[in-house]
C-alpha cells in the first residue's frame, strides 16, 4: 500500500509542476466534472488525504475552504505541510490496522463504520480518479497530461 502512497504523491507533485505553466485564471476556472477547476482539484485531493487519516488517528478534520488557498503556491504549501502528517501514518501502518474499525455518523444521525483497510484504498483510489480528471482538463487546455504510469517511478529501487 505503501508504494500507491508514494505513487500519487509523486503524481500530485507532478501536476504541480505542471501547473507552473498554467495562468491562474486557468488554474481557476470552473471545469465540467470534479469538484471545481485544476487548482480546486488539488487542493481537494490533499485535504481528502489529510482528513481522513487524521480521522483514523483520532484527529480533529481538515475544515478550511478552497477560497482560503486560491493560489498554487498556497495549495503546493497546504500539501507539504499535510504530507508531514500523512507519511509519518502511512509509513507506521501495520497489518494489524486493516480491520481496525472508525465508527462515524451520517447527517442523518444514522451510524456507519468503516475499516481503516477500507479507507486508506479508497483514499489511493480517490486521487487516481482525481488525477484522471485532470488529464482530459489538460489535454482541453493542448498540454499533455502527467504521465500516469506507475512503472518507470523509481518506486522500487
Amino acid at each position: 500500500m505503501l508504494k500507491l502512497f508514494e505513487y500519487n504523491w509523486q503524481v500530485r507533485k507532478d501536476w504541480f509542476e505542471w501547473c507552473q505553466d498554467v495562468t491562474q485564471e486557468e488554474l481557476l476556472k470552473k471545469r465540467t466534472g470534479g469538484i471545481g477547476g485544476i487548482l480546486h482539484t488539488l487542493f481537494h485531493v490533499a485535504d481528502v488525504e489529510y482528513s481522513w487519516l487524521r480521522a483514523l488517528q483520532g484527529k480533529p478534520d481538515f475544515t478550511e475552504p478552497f477560497e482560503s488557498y486560491a493560489s498554487l503556491e498556497q495549495v503546493m504549501e497546504l500539501s507539504d505541510r499535510f504530507h508531514e502528517e500523512v507519511r509519518s501514518f502511512v509509513t507506521a501502518w501495520t497489518d494489524d490496522m486493516e480491520m481496525k474499525v472508525l465508527s462515524d455518523v451520517y447527517p442523518n444521525g444514522e451510524p456507519i463504520n468503516f475499516k481503516y483497510g477500507e479507507i486508506m484504498r479508497h483514499v489511493i483510489a480517490h486521487e487516481i480518479h482525481h488525477m484522471g480528471q485532470l488529464s482530459v482538463w489538460s489535454r482541453e487546455l493542448g498540454k499533455a497530461p502527467v504521465t500516469a504510469n506507475f512503472i518507470r517511478r523509481g518506486l522500487f529501487g
